[in-house]
This record gives C-alpha cells, sequence and structure tokens, in this order.
C-alpha cells in the first residue's frame, strides 16, 4: 500500500498539469452560485456593513421596486442567492461574534459569521456547536436559511439549536423572533431561502465540547440499516455518525463502511481540544477524486483507499470540535464546462433498504456519473414549514459530476426526476437548497405545506422585495427550469 502510496504521489506531478486550478474572476455583476449554472446580470453587490445601512436599503428597494437577494458563501446551487437585475447583499463581512455566555451555553454572532468563527469563539470555553454543516467555511446566516443537518445523531436538523435571531423584513423594520415573540416567522425565516427577509444576528445554544474515538466498520450495504437501528442509535455514547456507499465498479451499491464517533470520557479535553485547520495531503487527494470523476479504476482506487485508511487506520482520538469539520479542498473542481452537483434524499430508516436498491439501479440505466454517496440521520423535525424531516430519516447525500451544457442538464434531469419519484413512492423527501431539476408537481407532492409559505411570503413581502430563482420557479408563478 505504502509503494502504491507514493506512485501516486509521482503520477500527480506527472498529470496535474492537465487539471484546471484558477478561472479569471467573476465580472461583479454577472452572478451566479456554486452550481456555475444560469449566471445573470445583476444591479449591484453590496457588502452588509451595518444594521442601519441594510435597513435604509429595503426601505429603498421597496420605494423604487426593487428585488434583493441575499448571499453568504453562495454554496446553495440553485440560485437561492441571486436574482436577474436585483440587488445581491453579501453577507460575508457582517460577521461579528457578539457574545459568548458560557455558563448559558450560548453564543450571539453576526449572520454572515461563518462556522469556523464560531468553534474558534467557544473552542477556548469547552464548549461546542450542537449543529452544524460538515464544511465550517459556510455562514450561520445561510446554514439557518437552508435548516442545514450535520453529523450529530441526536440533536436533530439546526433549528433546534436556534434560540432566537434578529431579522430585517421587506418593510424596512427589524424584527426579534423567536418562539414566543414574533413566533410565526420563526419557522418561517429558518428553511426559508432568504425570503422573508435578511437575517442579522443570531443566538445559538450550544452543547459541550467532548473528546471521541473515531472507529469504522466495514459491512456489506443490506447489512446497514440494521447495523444502524441496532447498534448505533441504541448507543448513546455514539455521538456523532456518518457512512458511505461504494460506487465503485467492483462493489457498486454492495459495499459500505460507518464511522462512529462515541465518547471517551477517560480522556482529558484539555490534551486533545487543539482546532486543527490545516488540510493535509490536498495534492494527491485532488488528483485521486479526478480520477475518480473520469474512470472505473479512479472510483476503484479511490474506494480501496478510503477503506484502508479509515477502516484499518481506526480508533483515532479527536475532539467534537474537529469530529465537525470535514476536508473538502481536494474536492475542488474548476472545469468550466462541467461541475461536480449536489443532490440529496431523505428516506425513512424503515424504508432505506428498498430505496437504495432502486437508487443504484436509476444511476446506472441513466449513466449518470456518482461521485460519492455519504449517508447522515436526521431526527424526525416538523418546526419549519418547509421541513425535510417528516420522520426519522436517513439522509443520501450525492455527489454527481456532470455537464453544464444544455443536452448535459436535461440528462440530469431526467435521471433525478426518476429518482424523486422513487423518493415519493418510499415517503421520503429531497433537499431543497439544490439545483431545481425536480418538477413542479414532485416539489409539491414531496413539501405539502409549501403553499401555506408562500401565502406567508406574501403577507410578509407583498411586493417581493425579497427574490431568487428558487422563488421564481417554485412559487406561485412558477415554472420549473
Amino acid at each position: 500500500m505504502k509503494k502504491g502510496i507514493v506512485l501516486l504521489l509521482l503520477a500527480a506531478l506527472a498529470v496535474m498539469q492537465y487539471v484546471r486550478t484558477s478561472s479569471e474572476d467573476q465580472n461583479p455583476y454577472l452572478v451566479t452560485d456554486y452550481s456555475r449554472l444560469h449566471p445573470v446580470k445583476v444591479q449591484r453587490v453590496i457588502q452588509g456593513k451595518a444594521e442601519e445601512q441594510l435597513a435604509e436599503l429595503v426601505r429603498e428597494a421597496k420605494d423604487k421596486g426593487m428585488k434583493i437577494s441575499i448571499a453568504g458563501q453562495r454554496h446553495s446551487q440553485g440560485g437561492h442567492t441571486y436574482y436577474k437585475d436585483a440587488i445581491v447583499v453579501d453577507m460575508t463581512s457582517y460577521n461579528k461574534v457578539i457574545s459568548v455566555d458560557p455558563k448559558a451555553k450560548r453564543i450571539v454572532a453576526q449572520a454572515g459569521a461563518t462556522w469556523e468563527d464560531v468553534q474558534k469563539a467557544i473552542n477556548p470555553y469547552g464548549l461546542s456547536v450542537r449543529t452544524m454543516q460538515s464544511l465550517n467555511t459556510f455562514t450561520i446566516g445561510g446554514s439557518i436559511s437552508i435548516n442545514a443537518h450535520g453529523r450529530d445523531i441526536r440533536s436533530g436538523s439546526l433549528i433546534k439549536s436556534v434560540q432566537s435571531f434578529r431579522l430585517l423584513t421587506a418593510d424596512g423594520s427589524i424584527r426579534n423572533v423567536s418562539r414566543t415573540e414574533n413566533a410565526e416567522l420563526f419557522p418561517l425565516a429558518l428553511g426559508g431561502y432568504g425570503l422573508f427577509g435578511i437575517i442579522l444576528e443570531v443566538t445559538l445554544a450550544l452543547t459541550d465540547d467532548e473528546i471521541y474515538r473515531e472507529s469504522t466498520v466495514l459491512m456489506k450495504l443490506e447489512d446497514y440499516r440494521s447495523y444502524f437501528q441496532n447498534t448505533v442509535l441504541k448507543d448513546s455514547d455514539i455521538r456523532l455518525h456518518i457512512a458511505r456507499i461504494s460506487v465503485a465498479k467492483d462493489s457498486y451499491f454492495t459495499e459500505a463502511f460507518a464511522k462512529n464517533y462515541t465518547i471517551d470520557r477517560s480522556l482529558l479535553l484539555a490534551d486533545h481540544s487543539k482546532l486543527k485547520s490545516n488540510e493535509k495531503w490536498v495534492a494527491p487527494g485532488k488528483l485521486m477524486f479526478h480520477l475518480n470523476r473520469y474512470t472505473d479504476w479512479g472510483k476503484n482506487l479511490q474506494w480501496n483507499l478510503q477503506k484502508y485508511f479509515f477502516v484499518e487506520q481506526s480508533d483515532k482520538i479527536i475532539s467534537r470540535n474537529n469530529a465537525m469539520r470535514a476536508a473538502s479542498a481536494f474536492m475542488e473542481n474548476n472545469e468550466p464546462t462541467e461541475n461536480d452537483l449536489l443532490q440529496e434524499y431523505f428516506i425513512p430508516v424503515n424504508q432505506f433498504d428498498g430505496f437504495v436498491t432502486r437508487l443504484g439501479a436509476i444511476v446506472k440505466q441513466e449513466d449518470m456519473n456518482l461521485l460519492n454517496i455519504t449517508i447522515r440521520y436526521v431526527n424526525k423535525d416538523e418546526e419549519a414549514i418547509l421541513s425535510y424531516a417528516k420522520q426519522d430519516m436517513l439522509a443520501l447525500v450525492c455527489l454527481f459530476h456532470a455537464p453544464l451544457s444544455k443536452e448535459g442538464q436535461q440528462r440530469m434531469k431526467q435521471g433525478v426526476e426518476r429518482i424523486i419519484e422513487e423518493v415519493i413512492t418510499y415517503e421520503g423527501s429531497y433537499y431543497l437548497p439544490y439545483i431545481a431539476y425536480p418538477t413542479i408537481g414532485q416539489f409539491r407532492a414531496v413539501y405539502p405545506k409549501q403553499e401555506l409559505f408562500f401565502s406567508k411570503k406574501k403577507q410578509y413581502d407583498p411586493d417581493d422585495v425579497f427574490m431568487n430563482f428558487f422563488y421564481e420557479q417554485y412559487g406561485p408563478l412558477g415554472g420549473g427550469i
């Protein structure tokens, strides 16, 4: 194995010259998101700097009939953060951590602060976030706007961690929103994709940082659901969990591995609590993932290396704050005519086996280039109006590689629509931050409260000051893509 890794590194030096690693800067008024689909001209991009500045901007937009879209890191892929001829408010500069209350286990941060900012602020106090996405580069406001979830299997989706937030609404006023104050807005704006106003600052409930032993178990895919229900869920000391399904040709949808993070109370937090920041082996990792995109043997090699590093080198000691952060630089793709695009499906735990069988078959039949599947768990949580966790769900986070051409995107849309039909058959749902491949009918079937959501949007924002392509495609005037 060591010899193979050396050969891989040598191959990296020979091949990396053919991999694009940079692109020209965007025209600041030609805006898109992570998908790089549907770039449009916007009126201007404004950095969020101060509360009154933003309030004045909203009042001006309302008076002049302009549209506003709200952006963080723009990692959503369905046009949620921009709109044609709109003012795009970039909130990444509105990023202060306002206060940390260690005794109450609470933090207040501006919406543009990243999860890394939060972790740096709370780590010295032995505290951790309850729920966050695996990439800590995303903004707090963006994450609660999509009601994100993560590796924690006990705390539910992100809405459960939010105690309150301050919201700049379409009339230019600022409202305190919680479960007791302006309570109707709480489940609308959280998971509301920026359609109810600009989230200014957020109060989050925290939990204790802990020391975990990381362990990985290789198994047949057909055994995973039973293993998860009978081993993982029943062991309260397993705090975090993810799994992966093989998409390699030699073990396609037959193998999986589960990664557990189990609390170890015998170790001192202070000995293991330093936050890690630098990713290791980025260059060979980029090459490996590049081969995974384009060749069957690359997919086989990727899976076999994962098994070696994760399964054979198990029992790692890691703090909760570090365990919740995932490496990502090795997955970056800058090819101008194609991209890696996410889709995510939530399936009731007891329906998992049947759905996965159909998913594997459809991906093969439609010749979809599936690069990776990560499995996560989300507890039932219907608090958000556009909730995706109608039952206790296993989430399948699927990363596809696809051309950005009209023909290539039509093929992707056809495949995803077939998958969504199976999602509906198996009483599941799908995640809304990604490209709008599902039809209007599929959206309405999966999200039956969408009519209430859009009627409340018109109540709080009758002039549609806050606008994005998600609303255009799936709202009252929607026609899909």
